[in-house]
């Protein structure tokens, strides 16, 4: 999705989307094409350029764009080509399970919270150095590219950044420290990547990207549009998407927090700028960075894996309903579950167990349960996962 504002009232002036295609090869497995999100986003510049254009507002007064993106999700590309060298790995997929329980064999007591107070994070497969782990352990053609020192890896908006600002030809290789607070390789503290962790998961440094803060230039978009719009214009601003809604909802303050509802659902509570560690499951991340000079600021994060994606289940893979404002409706007609209750542990269970092994279950039905209480209980589902974080 791209939308523009207006930078004095904030009002928002034009925005396209499009729906990028989740790929499941397998059972637990969760891709999408690389090259299909960045077509995305020049699709999605062409047309709000258009639309821009046919409301009178000059294209020339942007100033500045921002990347915001879903986190964890990790690519690995060749530099020398611009090329995916695999699939993007999302970040509720689930194939890294036997990796995660490989490398807690080599930590005392198999303690899954052994970073925690470097990275912020448990060891879990939503995590970016587990999925990059898995790319270099199964997928030869990434392991030659290492060797080869043309390998690059990144989350989607380092992948996004070093496209738009050249890609083979000078393209910027950076992150921000929200997103890089996510891969389990980044000292939260020191805000630099962290060399024990590089060395206990085995990845080489020099295919990470350069940290910088969330509010600063990275680089000058170089157009591949077919308008030649936007060419020159700064990228200035990066945070991964549950940060950039932390931001926007104005959670400047110790303790105020969002939730956002998508996919999965996403309590971050800002903490300051001190960081506070949870006994009860949460994650500790970085809110944001606003600027070179500027410090950091901390945030204490519940995350839930499936939210929004069980109602996609339902209308999907259960076919209830034939879209997702059907399942709002089917629920509302019956207004209770009669007892029926949806664990939708699709991808494990995130905060607070962090649960990987955990699957899905329905429970509580008798001969009187149809799919309204289905569809009531998988949107009550949200509110528990909600309630626990």
């Amino acid at each position: 999705r791209l939308q523009v504002f207006n930078a004095e009232t904030a009002e928002l002036l034009s925005h396209h989307q499009v729906e990028i295609k989740q790929e499941f090869p397998r059972e637990g497995w969760v891709e999408q094409d690389p090259k299909e999100i960045l077509n995305s986003v020049y699709e999605c510049m062409e047309k709000t350029c258009e639309k821009m254009n046919q409301l009178n507002i000059n294209i020339a007064n942007i100033r500045a764009i921002g990347v915001t993106n879903q986190r964890e999700t990790t690519v690995v590309w060749d530099k020398t080509t611009g090329e995916p060298l695999y699939n993007a790995i999302v970040w509720l997929d689930l194939r890294t399970q036997s990796t995660v329980e490989r490398l807690l064999k080599r930590i005392p007591g198999k303690n899954k919270t052994f970073s925690k107070f470097k990275t912020g994070l448990p060891l879990s497969t939503y995590f970016s150095a587990v999925k990059l782990r898995w790319l270099l352990d199964n997928v030869e053609e990434i392991r030659k590219a290492v060797e080869d020192r043309r390998a690059m890896f990144g989350t989607v908006d380092s992948w996004l950044i070093w496209s738009l600002t050249g890609g083979p030809n000078g393209g910027i290789h950076c992150t921000d420290v929200t997103n890089a607070s996510r891969t389990m390789l980044f000292n939260i503290h020191s805000l630099e990547w962290d060399p024990e962790l590089c060395k206990f998961f085995d990845i080489p440094m020099e295919i990470l990207p350069s940290v910088r803060s969330s509010s600063e230039i990275y680089g000058l978009m170089v157009c591949f549009l077919e308008s030649g719009a936007l060419t020159g214009v700064p990228i200035s601003g990066c945070l991964g998407d549950q940060h950039a809604a932390l931001v926007g909802q104005m959670c400047f303050k110790d303790g105020q927090a969002k939730n956002t509802y998508g996919t999965g659902c996403f309590l971050l509570c800002n903490t300051g700028q001190k960081s506070v560690f949870s006994e009860h499951g949460l994650i500790t991340t970085i809110a944001y960075k606003m600027g070179r000079d500027k410090p950091a600021f901390y945030a204490l994060e519940g995350s839930v894996a499936i939210a929004g994606a069980v109602v996609r289940w339902l209308r999907d893979n259960l076919g209830i309903a034939k879209t997702s404002q059907e399942v709002e409706k089917l629920a509302a007609d019956v207004g209770t579950s009669y007892g029926c209750y949806f664990v939708p542990a699709f991808s494990g269970l995130y905060a607070p167990y962090w649960e990987p092994s955990a699957r899905g279950i329905i429970c509580g039905l008798t001969q009187f349960t149809n799919k309204n209480h289905i569809a009531f209980a998988a949107l009550e589902a949200v509110c528990f996962q909600t309630r626990e974080v």
